[in-house]
């Protein structure tokens, strides 16, 4: 999962070299945090936070077939 949310960020922003990404598992469920360049947190947002709501979307149903509750935590 953090490869998948890593792979993601890393098209999206100018500086791929600053994205990092932890993960933090409690039984069920896994949070994932993604940091990103200062300049590039915009990018990962996007307007209205549609993108950040996307690669949420992507990462919960790849938990669904793990058969996880995924957060994806942006900061």
């Amino acid at each position: 999962m953090k490869e998948l949310v890593e792979s993601i960020a890393k098209a999206l922003v100018d500086h791929p070299d600053d994205v990092r990404v932890t993960e933090v598992e409690n039984g069920r469920s896994l949070t994932l945090k993604l940091e990103v360049h200062a300049d590039d947190m915009g990018k990962v947002i996007g307007k209205q936070g549609r993108i950040a709501k996307a690669i949420r979307s992507v990462v919960n149903a790849a938990g669904a077939n793990q058969n996880k509750r995924i957060n994806l935590e942006i900061g």
